[in-house]
């Protein structure tokens, strides 16, 4: 299985601290968010790659951070260079998926989130059904609910149904932006940017896959923490406790 790790992004609410810097590299008690993510997967090695996707503007952080670490990291820059002009999440898979040539099953992360559980349980859960496979998490708050992605789901976690942001939720399952597409499902993501997908918000597109694909939804089994502005990174700075297993 490759990693694909989506770090292309500007993260303009957290401006100044990340005018110059990528969030993906930002220290949470001694660690960067992307290390926190590598070493929960290396302690069942269930990944043969990491693919990093940055832009032109902060490619050379991650060539810095990337000696530091001893597993098969491949970088990419995509090209872009500012918020106006990025490739959008959807895109930067596909980019990672060409220009790797990659014929493998993927995890795709976003690579700004901690976890105090371990993704190894969610890659256990996809082989298990041998599927692609989403997470998903009980989410009581309608307006919450509104700004993200939610399914219907059978009595087996098989997904029904999947609507980005929906003005009027058909359940109360969330979806965070953790996937894993399997090997021979990986041409419908240059399909569903022909057809004309959204490629900024990567639910976009699993709203349009959930349409072509048989997908499984696994419960966390924990928290995960999106850092979109600096209020929540200081906050994490004093509260978090990561890595839980």
């Amino acid at each position: 299985m490759i990693c694909v790790l989506l770090c292309a992004g500007y993260a303009t609410r957290m401006y100044p601290l990340t005018e110059n810097f990528p969030k993906p590299l930002l220290d949470i008690k001694g660690k960067t968010i992307i290390d926190y993510l590598i070493d929960d997967l290396e302690t069942k090695k269930h990944i043969d790659k990491y693919v990093v996707v940055s832009n032109h503007k902060f490619i050379n952080h991650f060539t810095n951070w990337e000696k530091t670490r001893k597993e098969n990291i491949v970088l990419l820059d995509d090209g872009s260079t500012d918020n106006c002009n990025r490739l959008g999440a959807v895109k930067d898979i596909l980019y990672a998926i060409d220009k790797e040539s990659i014929k493998d099953d993927i995890l795709v992360l976003a690579g700004d989130n901690l976890l105090d559980f371990s993704l190894n349980d969610f890659i256990a859960f996809s082989k298990s059904n041998n599927s692609n496979a989403i997470m998903t998490y009980a989410e009581n708050d309608i307006k919450r609910l509104q700004r993200t992605g939610v399914i219907e789901i059978d009595n087996s976690n098989k997904v029904l149904s999947f609507e980005e942001k929906p003005h009027n939720p058909k359940s109360n399952h969330a979806v965070p932006p953790f996937y894993i597409f399997k090997k021979e499902d990986l041409h419908l993501i240059s399909k569903g940017i022909e057809e004309g997908c959204k490629v900024d918000a990567p639910g976009m597109f699993i709203e349009w896959f959930a349409k072509h694909a048989t997908i499984y939804a696994w419960n966390m089994t924990g928290k995960r923490v999106d850092i979109g502005n600096l209020e929540d990174y200081y906050k994490i700075i004093k509260s978090l406790k990561v890595g839980k297993k």
